[in-house]
Formats: C-alpha cells, sequence, structure tokens
C-alpha cells in the first residue's frame, strides 16, 4: 500500500529528535536563589480549529526581575559586573504535549529598556517551532492588567482589539500561575511580529 503525506507531515518536526531531549530542554528558567516574583507560565499552542498542536516546540527569553537580559548586548544589563542575577537564566525550551502545553517555571520579568530609551512593560519573547513551519513565528506574551501595558511602545503598536492575543492570563485557581494560548490561525489568531 502506497501512503501519501498529509499537508501536516510534509515538514518536520525534526526538532524532537535533538532539540527537545531531556538534555536539551529547559523548563526552570530561575533558579531558587533567583530574586523576583517567582511565575509558572503554561503555554498552549492551538491550530487554526482550536484544536492542541501536541508536537510543538516553544522558546522564550525574558529579562530577570529587574529588567536585565542575560546577554553581552544588554543595554541595562552589565554581565560582567554581575548586574544580572547569578541563578538566572533567561532562557528556556520545551516541546509541546498531547494538549498542546508545556510549562515554564520563572519570574515575573522587569521592564525593559528599549529603543529610544522608552521602558517597554513586563513581556516574554517566544518563538514557536512547529510542523509545516519553515521559520519561527515570533511574539510576545505580556501580563494582563499590568499598568505598565498602556505605556509599551511595542503593544501600542498592535492594533486594540488584537491585543489581547498578547496576554497571560492569570489562572484564578492556582496563584502565581499565568496561562497563555497561542493561536496558529483563525479567528483568535495570535499576533506574531516580522523579527
Amino acid at each position: 500500500m502506497d501512503t501519501v503525506p498529509t499537508p501536516s507531515q510534509t515538514i518536520g518536526p525534526f526538532f524532537h529528535f535533538s532539540l527537545t531531549t531531556a538534555e536539551h530542554c529547559v523548563r526552570c528558567i530561575a533558579g531558587p536563589q533567583t530574586r523576583g516574583e517567582r511565575v509558572w507560565l503554561l503555554c498552549r499552542v492551538l491550530d487554526g480549529e482550536g484544536a492542541p498542536v501536541p508536537d510543538a516546540m516553544i522558546e522564550i527569553w525574558q529579562a530577570d526581575a529587574e529588567g536585565h537580559y542575560r546577554s553581552a548586548g544588554d543595554v541595562q544589563g552589565d554581565v560582567q559586573n554581575n548586574a544580572v542575577d547569578p541563578a538566572w537564566r533567561g532562557f528556556g525550551r520545551l516541546a509541546t504535549g498531547e494538549d498542546g502545553s508545556c510549562e515554564f517555571e520563572t519570574v515575573k520579568p522587569g521592564r525593559v529598556l528599549g529603543p529610544g530609551n522608552v521602558f517597554q512593560s513586563p513581556h516574554v519573547e517566544v518563538a514557536i517551532f512547529a510542523r509545516g513551519i519553515l521559520k519561527q513565528l515570533s511574539t510576545r506574551i505580556y501580563f494582563a492588567n499590568d499598568p505598565a501595558n498602556q505605556e509599551d511602545p511595542v503593544l501600542q503598536l498592535v492594533p486594540q482589539e488584537r491585543r489581547a492575543t498578547l496576554m497571560a492570563q492569570p489562572d484564578p485557581g492556582r496563584p502565581g500561575h499565568w496561562r497563555f494560548d497561542v493561536h496558529l490561525q483563525g479567528e483568535q489568531e495570535t499576533v506574531f511580529f516580522n523579527v
């Protein structure tokens, strides 16, 4: 019997063979001694029909609680002078499970000084890799109801009616836990950035 690949099988996801093994996954971004408000961020990837995508990979980057990235190019932090929290990783990578979700343990990021010396509201940078996607999708996670969201210059570029797609929502049953859904397409499609 001959089989023909379906459209969702034509490309990858090949990263599961090496990038999402236990050795290369990073679930805990903030060690126990990391300063800041500890949060758990549950990310879920959904297709255009709202079905979970069980074989996606999510990478996140974020600043520490003081707004410093673990990067020599950080305009706010100074890695050489230990301005960045030494217990801080700043990067996470996980595969989604059967329900399309994965959960990172981290701290709520501080405000980052962006271009034009304007502070951005607390946010997490996100890259989504999934079957059929040749180039990762880039988006941001903001925290719903953070007063700084009203001043964030990047968020202001997004039409008001689409901003909700970038907001993590607090889980009312679990303090410190946030939920963020990535809709790859459809009426609730998440805002993706061309970076």
